[in-house]
């Protein structure tokens, strides 16, 4: 079995914590290929490492005097360095990045230099190889990530080794200049490795104990989700869900690689498999709850709508020509009603509305603003009668008004629509009523 582990800035931000990263390493010798995020908070009034990079970089592209902020940075490095007791100096790395700051080498740069100096504090303290990830990981010269290159280079370089810590979130153009994913990156890179060397499993380790079935900052100790499938994960994630980046699934969905989100604080802990499939059941109907706040109902009304041929075309077709993208469409015989952004949409109402009775001629239009919608997700509601009647009965109960339901097809979801000010209290009737109560 061969594991890829990725660890967070917040379980890198200090030697204690890099300490804790050791034991997790050191306890399964099948973790074999590391990829580790630069330094995160230590505090609440902290700053990440990256952060100050960016701060940094940004006086030195201004051509003020960074020094001061640079070697706070090299202060933050130290720290762990001697707290980890290592015979490490990074004086002549940091040497490079002052030169290279003041040659203005770029953002991007400046930004990596989190990550590629803590993989190397990590691949001393671990006794593994160093892997640049600007030697194999590529992006082309606009900066989109090159897939084929990267497989084809870094498989064969992890063929040679045993162990390896990759640096995540960066890679490189064709010219050699540092190129960065985006934010939340580092997730990136290690779904990138775990699929070039063929991993059992990626682990990504971070500080909470796996996906919750809801909103830790609605519930109160939500419950874990300890089995959960690339599609629910993808319904929750677009609905607000904030789990991983939506890049970094791909690369080991497309290989059939489960995912296992752990706690580096509670390493006991099974955390969540986000697999491709299981057979397992889930311990409640719903598998989560999640959603977003912010949106206005464009409701469309015409007579005979359904016979009328092309006629959701030209009703879009209003909303594609002002540059408004559509977040949901649910529709019944002679009405559709399309949910845009709130904040996107305001600035150009009164030209989309125009659009819309000259291209589809409806006998009738009404805005509802202040909406939220909320997706009940669960790969286990298809088999249980009266979901969507428990859903009502819930939210009637908490004397919340339903301003829309749909189901998917695949009956994976429901999206349910209504005010803003019920969002919080329409997520807690849900989830009380499947999850606490279990009715």
């Amino acid at each position: 079995m061969v594991k890829v582990v990725k660890f967070g800035g917040s379980s890198l931000a200090n030697a204690e914590q890099f300490a804790k990263v050791g034991e997790i390493i050191r306890a399964d010798k099948s973790r074999k290929y590391v990829v580790p995020s630069a330094p995160g908070k230590r505090h609440s009034k902290d700053a990440k490492v990256t952060d100050m990079l960016y701060a940094c970089y940004a006086l030195a592209d201004e051509g003020k005097d960074f020094r001061v902020q640079l070697m706070k940075i090299k202060d933050r490095y130290d720290s762990i360095i001697n707290g980890l007791q290592l015979n490490l100096s990074l004086e002549e790395e940091f040497k490079v990045i002052a030169a290279n700051f003041k040659e203005k080498a770029g953002v991007d740069y400046a930004a990596s230099r989190g990550e590629y100096l803590n993989g190397i504090i990590m691949s001393k303290y671990l006794g593994y190889e160093f892997v640049d990830a600007a030697e194999v990981i590529f992006f082309d010269e606009q900066g989109v990530f090159d897939a084929e290159k990267t497989h084809k280079v870094l498989s064969k370089r992890l063929e040679e080794l045993e162990t390896a810590v990759i640096p995540g979130f960066y890679g490189a153009k064709p010219d050699g200049t540092i190129c960065t994913f985006s934010r939340g990156g580092s997730d990136i890179t290690g779904s990138i490795v775990a699929k070039a060397c063929k991993a059992s499993i990626y682990e990504n380790w971070t500080d909470v104990s796996g996906c919750l079935v809801a909103d830790p900052r609605i519930i109160e100790n939500p419950k874990p989700i300890k089995v959960i499938t690339y599609r629910e994960l993808r319904e929750l994630s677009y609905m607000g869900a904030s789990v991983l980046h939506e890049d970094a699934v791909f690369p080991v969905r497309k290989a059939g690689i489960p995912i296992n989100i752990r706690n580096t604080n509670d390493p006991e802990a099974e955390g969540t498999m986000i697999v491709g499939s299981t057979c397992q059941k889930a311990d409640y109907t719903i598998t989560g709850i999640a959603g977003k706040k912010g949106f206005v109902a464009v409701s469309i009304d015409k007579d005979m709508m359904n016979s009328e041929v092309g006629f959701c075309r030209k009703a879009l077709q209003a909303f594609e020509e002002n540059g408004i993208s559509i977040e949901h469409m649910p529709s019944g015989i002679d009405t559709m009603t399309v949910f845009v952004h709130q904040a996107e949409f305001e600035g150009k109402e009164q030209q989309v509305m125009s659009s819309l009775r000259r291209l589809a001629n409806p006998d009738f239009t009404e805005l509802e603003a202040d909406l939220a919608l909320i997706a009940v997700v669960g790969r286990g509601m298809k088999s249980q009668r009266g979901t969507a009647g428990r859903i009502f009965s819930a939210l009637a109960h908490a004397n919340i008004n339903v301003r829309m339901i749909d189901q998917g097809s695949s009956e994976l979801n429901i999206i349910i629509g209504v005010s803003n000010d019920d969002f919080e209290k329409a997520i807690k009737a849900i989830y009380d009523i499947f999850v606490v109560t279990r009715l």
